[in-house]
C-alpha cells in the first residue's frame, strides 16, 4: 500500500479489542494517526500503550467513550480531534452479540443491543458526519454484519441492528455523497474474536465465511485507501454466496440454511465458554442502558 494513508486522522469505536483493535493497528502500520475509544478506558490505554510501544513514533491516543451518550461521543470526536489536529476517518464499531432465543431474553438486553449497535451508530454518524462535511470531506465507515443481509435464530434483535445498519449506510452512502463524505457499510462474516466466544461455525461457514479481525481490519483500510463508499463483504467470497441465496425464495433459502446446520449455530451455545462476553456484555445497570443514548 502506497503512502497515501500518511497522517490521515483516523477515530475508531470500540477501540480496545477485537476488530476495532485490529482496525488500529492496521491503519497505524499505513501511517495513519490514530485515537480509540471505548467504555473501558483501561482497556483503552493499555491497548494504546501496547501499539504505540510496537511502532515507535506512532500517534495512537485513547479515551474513554460511551456511544449511546451524546456528550461521551461529542467529547471523544473533540478529543481525537484536539490530540490527532482534525479528522479524516470515524469507524463506528462498537457493538455486542447476545444469544439465546428471542421469547426467553430479557428486554434490558435488547435495550443495549439497540443502544449500542444501531442508536451508537447513527449516533455516531450523525457526529462524525457533520464534523467532515464542515471539513468539506471525510470518511464514515460502519461496522455491520453479514446478519445484516441474512438473518439467523439465536440472535433476533442482533440481526435487527445490523440490518438497520445496513440502510442506514446505504441512506447515507447516497445522502452525503454530494458534500464530500464517503460512507463504506462493512459486513464481516464470523469474525474470530470473543463475540463467537462458545459458538461453533459449520462447515460451510469455516470454508467461506470466517474470517480474523486482521481481514476486517485490512478491508477497511484498503477501502478508505480507495476512497470507496458502499457496502464491502469480509470475505468476499461469503458476500457472494449470500448474494446469490436473495434470488431463492425465502422458504427455498431457511430449508437450505437448516440442512447445512445454519439454524442452530447462535442457538446452541456452549455457555461454560461464552460466559464471560455474556458477563461483560450483557449487564444491565450501566448508564448507558438508562439514558439510551437521547441526551
Amino acid at each position: 500500500m502506497s503512502t497515501k494513508l500518511n497522517g490521515k486522522r483516523v477515530a475508531i469505536t470500540g477501540g480496545a479489542r477485537g476488530i476495532g483493535a485490529a482496525t488500529a493497528e492496521a491503519f497505524i502500520a499505513a501511517g495513519a494517526r490514530v485515537a480509540i475509544g471505548d467504555i473501558d478506558a483501561e482497556l483503552a490505554a493499555k491497548s494504546a500503550t501496547g501499539m504505540a510501544n510496537a511502532r515507535p513514533g506512532a500517534t495512537v491516543a485513547a479515551f474513554e467513550l460511551d456511544v449511546t451518550d451524546t456528550a461521551s461521543f461529542s467529547a471523544f470526536l473533540d478529543s481525537a480531534h484536539a490530540e490527532l489536529g482534525g479528522l479524516d476517518v470515524l469507524v463506528n464499531n462498537a457493538g455486542i452479540m447476545p444469544t439465546g432465543r428471542f421469547l426467553d431474553t430479557d428486554q434490558g438486553v435488547d435495550d443495549r443491543q439497540l443502544d449500542i449497535n444501531l442508536r451508537g451508530v447513527v449516533l455516531g454518524s450523525r457526529l462524525g458526519g457533520r464534523r467532515f462535511v464542515a471539513d468539506g470531506g471525510g470518511h464514515l465507515v460502519n461496522i455491520a454484519s453479514v446478519a445484516g443481509v441474512a438473518a439467523a435464530p439465536g440472535v433476533a434483535t442482533y440481526c435487527a441492528t445490523k440490518h438497520a445498519v445496513v440502510g442506514l449506510g446505504s441512506a447515507l452512502h447516497q445522502e452525503l455523497a454530494e458534500d464530500g463524505v464517503k460512507v463504506t457499510t462493512i459486513c464481516p462474516g464470523f469474525v474470530n474474536t470473543e463475540l463467537i466466544a462458545g459458538i461453533t461455525p459449520p462447515w460451510l461457514v469455516r470454508k467461506i465465511g470466517y474470517v480474523q479481525p486482521e481481514d476486517v481490519a485490512n478491508a477497511i483500510v484498503d477501502e478508505v485507501w480507495r476512497e470507496r463508499g458502499g457496502q464491502r463483504f469480509v470475505p468476499r467470497s461469503g458476500g457472494a454466496a449470500l448474494k446469490a441465496m436473495t434470488f431463492m425464495p425465502e422458504n427455498l433459502r431457511n430449508r437450505i440454511s437448516k440442512l447445512l446446520g445454519m439454524q442452530h449455530v447462535t442457538l446452541d451455545t456452549d455457555e461454560s465458554v461464552r460466559g464471560a462476553y455474556r458477563d461483560r456484555t450483557e449487564q444491565l445497570d450501566l448508564a448507558s442502558t438508562r439514558k439510551r443514548g437521547r441526551k
